[in-house]
């Protein structure tokens, strides 16, 4: 009988964490669809058209995605490398003092962040891109170094008692058993990325901030709601494509 109910509860398991992964994008679909709906019914003016038709929107949308996902990938190769090296025995002395380094790069403002990169490097996409690395650091390095860090030293000795060099040590066992808790920094770090990503307009970096800055400049409601809600909707969709993407890559059992 148990074992008869146990695989009655299984698929409606199944169904309930389908409906969860569903819920968020028909929402923020629904959302888009009544912003799209709303701006259709405006009579907009010459300055509106030129802010709010496809192709400017679509770029934009484009531009803003290029640098989550560019920096985002940089940020994993450089912060998970930077967490293993720290990690290790002959490092853990300078470990605290580059990991306080981070932090005060996460506690400047990512405006001013931006501003002093642009000063020095000039405005455009590479210096919103540096910004943008330099500020979603942290969260993946600190996060990769936890999850190292708690990893039983008893299951480390007992993969060494069974011959595994220090490298099999790490990649076999201490790497995967740390996954949830780095993937959850990835995850921080990508939506950082997102979120912040708007700011790149202030030094010529383009993204969703242009829509916004010229709703702001030229007075135009309709123009700032527009690139406000693409802005926390595109913040919501990564969030819960990140979220998916760490329910499936995490090991299982863990």
């Amino acid at each position: 009988m148990a074992a008869k109910a146990t695989r009655t509860l299984k698929p409606q398991g199944g169904n309930r964490r389908l409906l969860g992964y569903l819920i968020r994008p028909a929402v923020l679909g629904l959302v888009c669809l009544a912003m799209y709906l709303w701006v259709s019914s405006l009579q907009l003016d010459s300055i509106e058209q030129r802010v709010l038709n496809r192709d400017f929107v679509v770029s934009r949308v484009i531009q803003h995605l290029w640098y989550a996902f560019i920096a985002t990938g940089i940020v994993v190769v450089l912060a998970v490398s930077t967490g293993v090296l720290l990690t290790r025995p002959f490092a853990r002395r300078i470990s605290p003092t580059i990991e306080g380094i981070a932090n005060i790069g996460f506690a400047v403002p990512s405006i001013g962040v931006l501003v002093l990169l642009a000063i020095f490097f000039g405005l455009g996409f590479y210096p919103a891109l540096a910004a943008f690395i330099a500020y979603s650091f942290l969260p993946v390095l600190r996060n990769t170094m936890t999850g190292l860090q708690q990893v039983d030293q008893a299951v480390i000795e007992s993969g060494r008692g069974m011959g595994m060099t220090k490298s099999a040590v790490l990649f076999r066992i201490e790497l995967p058993l740390a996954v949830p808790i780095t993937l959850a920094g990835i995850r921080t770090a990508l939506v950082i990325c997102v979120g912040t990503a708007a700011l790149a307009t202030f030094i010529n970096g383009g993204a969703l901030g242009d829509i916004i800055d010229q709703g702001i400049r030229q007075s135009r409601d309709s123009i700032l709601i527009v690139g406000s809600v693409l802005t926390a909707v595109l913040a919501l969709f990564i969030d819960w494509l990140a979220g998916i993407a760490e329910d499936f890559l995490k090991p299982k059992g863990l």
